[in-house]
């Protein structure tokens, strides 16, 4: 039984579903954190590509995804990761689907350069945001009606999600599961992984 089913009781019929969206040379670890975090906390994962090939995560692990962009069902969650983004920001299919699921989509979610994704398809206008150490001046070129910020580990902005790199995935996810389903929840799933580096302080909620 996942902790989220101890601590809040949660029925199966009431799972938060999250699309995770990968690509040929997405990072394991933006998308591997995130998701061990959420499926600890009883949310429904399901993994998209544009097709249902095999593809490689920085040429290491093969992964078979569950959908193609062609058939995968909505969810409540969006989730993109950074790697080899310009795979999904250069491909207009991938952008115009994105878009075209926006108004079932109640949360947006991006680990490291996953934002220079959300912000190709105009989902990050206005907003205050952050990715990859190495990519604030690039993604604040990318997206001018940004304001992307500097050493904060994520941004929440209420709807839309956005974590520095890498491991920061990691402390975004466990924000949403407190946001969500509480901060017990949360810190159960943090001391379950055995992450000690979860400081709420160290990221940046707009959302109130």
């Amino acid at each position: 039984m996942k902790l989220v089913e101890k601590k809040a009781g949660m029925l199966k019929d009431e799972r938060i579903t999250v699309c995770f969206y990968l690509y040929d040379g997405v990072e394991i670890l933006d998308f591997a954190g995130p998701m061990e975090v959420f499926s600890y906390a009883g949310f429904k994962i399901i993994t998209v590509a544009k097709t249902k090939a095999p593809l490689l995560t920085q040429g290491i692990l093969k992964i078979t995804p569950d959908y193609s962009i062609n058939d995968a069902p909505q969810a409540d969650i969006f989730a993109v990761f950074g790697g080899s983004d310009e795979v999904a920001t250069n491909d207009p299919d991938v952008i115009s689907w994105i878009k075209s699921r926006d108004s079932a989509t109640k949360s947006y979610f991006s680990v490291c350069t996953g934002a220079f994704i959300l912000g190709k398809a105009g989902l990050l206008d206005q907003l205050t945001v952050t990715t990859f150490h190495k990519s604030i001046t690039n993604l604040q070129k990318a997206v001018p009606k940004a304001k992307v910020l500097a050493n904060v580990r994520y941004v929440d902005n209420g709807r839309v999600i956005t974590t520095a790199g890498i491991s920061a995935g990691i402390d975004g996810a466990l924000h949403l599961v407190s946001k969500l389903r509480g901060k017990e929840v949360a810190d159960a799933v943090a001391k379950q992984i055995e992450y000690d580096k979860y400081v709420p302080e160290q990221g940046m909620d707009l959302s109130h």
